[in-house]
């Protein structure tokens, strides 16, 4: 099933000059915090997002929600970010600079805040002078389509009609939440052409990996801190008892 979310809420036409509802309510939605439906529930942070009820909800919300398309938020340093895959099939996301997580590019939901901003010729964000990499425009998807409505450019020309079946339930069946890894708002966050992946990996707090892990693979999973702070305490030398 084709369709297009308007500025209603509805699947099918309208206003498309406006902002539509899906796409206001995604950026101005609060993710992450506790359902309240679910309270009482374990791992029930609002991850998801209803394209067609315009809301956040949690796994345990998603069987009431099976017909409905979905797409999941992911969270890095503390802010929400969306798979770039998934997004742009919803609209354009073209000039939006993207960054990797788990070998994914993601685009951030919402402008980041920053100690200074840009000075000079370097290249910038048109919306909250972020530093960004050329040949980007922008540094999250609501700097986009804040700089287009300012400007008066119309948002038809990058919302796209998708198919529902791309943001089916089926694609949560073993959805889980990780502990992410605390991370300093102040640390440079590298975009996605010059950051590894082996740095990424701590980094998402949503994953699909597999319930069944290894104990190998498990034990891959500690932060580097914690690694070496364990390993110096084997190569510690035994303190001995001196010859009376």
């Amino acid at each position: 099933m084709m369709g297009t979310y308007s500025s209603s809420g509805g699947c099918g036409g309208g206003d498309m000059n406006e902002k539509p509802a899906w796409l206001e309510r995604l950026m101005a939605e609060t993710f992450f915090g506790g359902c309240g439906v679910h309270q009482n529930r374990r791992k029930n942070e609002k991850n998801v997002f209803c394209l067609h009820c315009c809301l956040s909800i949690c796994p345990h919300c998603l069987p009431s929600h099976r017909s409905h398309p979905l797409l999941q938020v992911r969270r890095y340093v503390y802010h929400d970010v969306v798979r770039l895959d998934d997004l742009e099939k919803l609209i354009d996301c073209s000039n939006i600079q993207p960054y990797t997580i788990n070998s994914a590019k993601v685009i951030f939901l919402n402008q980041r805040p920053q100690s200074r901003s840009c000075k000079g010729t370097a290249n910038a964000c048109f919306t909250c002078d972020r530093i960004l990499q050329e040949p980007f425009h922008f540094c999250s998807l609501s700097c986009k389509v804040d700089y287009m409505v300012y400007e008066g450019q119309s948002l038809s020309s990058i919302l796209h009609r998708f198919d529902e079946s791309d943001f089916a339930i089926s694609q949560f069946e073993g959805l889980r939440v990780d502990s992410s890894e605390v991370i300093d708002e102040d640390t440079q966050i590298a975009p996605s052409s010059s950051y590894s992946n082996t740095e990424a990996t701590s980094n998402s707090v949503i994953s699909h990996e597999p319930h069944n892990m290894t104990k190998k693979g498990k034990s891959n999973r500690f932060l580097p801190g914690i690694v070496l702070s364990l390993g110096s305490r084997r190569k510690g030398a035994p303190h001995r008892a001196p010859l009376s």
